[in-house]
């Protein structure tokens, strides 16, 4: 399966058939990121939701959204929509007020999508999980790294002929782990559960499903550096980097072959090492590699008013309410940002919770 295919967009007024539309949250991630890709999706934004009432109504003049509400469940009825889209908060105890929203809007009869983190359990993905498939309504999380057109072309290296298996992946993101005593308090945690969702959606989407883990961690700033077996034979590390730098590029992935590897550096900047010979050691004269085994560099020119320098693209954001639309309207499967993605994320947040470091864990 290819992944990243480039292809010209159609603007939202462009298309044939586009979806009743509903949206629960008006805050500054969904006025950003996630309301501004509907104007390149199919998308009839017909209604959206927020407690604060003055919020809802500023945000829907921008936006097009021909009413307001200040009661999701009352929205719900008297819309009727096709899909629901929620960027929420987080509850008093801190539980994700999302994933309770998701359940009402499936059975309203709505698809949803919805913003990561998709709940603070895995049995609350299970409850999920079983409402999906008892309501035959789709939920998808919001896990855009995985619809970042680098990590997807990463996917496709992986994929290709030349790159041989995959045998080991390295991920690392800047994110703190709290100590062992906050690590049952839900509260205590929420940035830990905001942010995992992140390199570990890289880690399922290019080297699927974990076998085992273990992690050593950093009391002063809370760093972490854990450990994989993948069931598919590859290992892994993830280096979680509390304490570097604010101003620098956030993340890297790493993915290596048999004779070949990639790297993406910050979201957007990726290198292939093709499969090539060493040049005669103590011999060669130069090292320029011939042209068909040379390394490969992806990288966005920031200069033109193209869609793809823009961070919707970058980051993933029109790509995945693409996914999450088109599904929709061809009545097909969700093959990315699924649930049952989020339980394996899910896992992995459990696993940090329940599981002291220098011990290893199946999972």
């Amino acid at each position: 399966m290819t992944h990243h295919v480039p292809r010209d967009l159609l603007y939202n007024f462009e298309y044939d058939r586009r979806l009743k539309a509903c949206f629960i949250g008006a805050g500054g991630h969904a006025y950003r990121n996630v309301y501004p890709t509907f104007r390149y999706a199919p998308v009839d934004l017909v209604a959206l939701c927020d407690l604060d009432e003055n919020r809802a109504k500023g945000v829907a003049r921008v936006f097009g959204a021909e009413r307001t509400y200040t009661d999701h469940n009352e929205m719900l009825v008297t819309e009727k929509p096709d899909v629901v889209f929620i960027v929420t908060s987080y509850t008093p105890d801190g539980h994700v007020q999302a994933t309770a929203l998701a359940g009402d809007a499936v059975r309203a009869g709505a698809h949803v999508w919805m913003e990561k983190p998709t709940a603070a359990s895995v049995a609350e993905i299970e409850e999920l999980q079983a409402l999906s498939r008892e309501t035959g309504k789709q939920i998808m999380t919001g896990l855009k790294k995985t619809f970042f057109p680098a990590i997807e072309k990463l996917r496709d290296i992986i994929d290709g002929p030349s790159f041989g298996a995959l045998t080991s992946i390295s991920v690392r993101y800047p994110q703190n782990l709290p100590a062992p005593q906050d690590r049952g308090n839900l509260n205590k945690m929420r940035s830990f559960l905001d942010h995992i969702y992140h390199p570990g959606a890289i880690l399922g989407f290019l080297a699927g499903e974990i076998e085992r883990a273990s992690y050593e961690w950093e009391p002063r700033t809370g760093s972490s550096i854990t450990t994989f077996r993948f069931k598919s034979g590859a290992i892994g590390q993830m280096h979680l980097t509390a304490g570097q730098a604010r101003g620098a590029p956030l993340e890297r992935v790493e993915v290596v072959g048999e004779g070949s590897h990639a790297i993406v550096e910050n979201g957007n900047r990726l290198i292939h090492y093709r499969p090539s010979k060493l040049p005669t050691y103590g011999r060669s004269s130069s090292y320029i590699l011939p042209e068909d085994t040379a390394p490969l560099l992806y990288e966005p020119e920031f200069s033109l008013g193209q869609l793809y320098n823009n961070n919707m693209f970058t980051l993933g954001y029109v790509p995945e309410v693409l996914h999450f639309c088109e599904t929709v309207l061809a009545d097909k499967s969700l093959t990315k940002g699924t649930l049952e993605a989020a339980h394996q994320i899910m896992k992995l947040f459990e696993f940090y919770r329940t599981t002291e470091q220098g011990v290893t864990a199946s999972f």
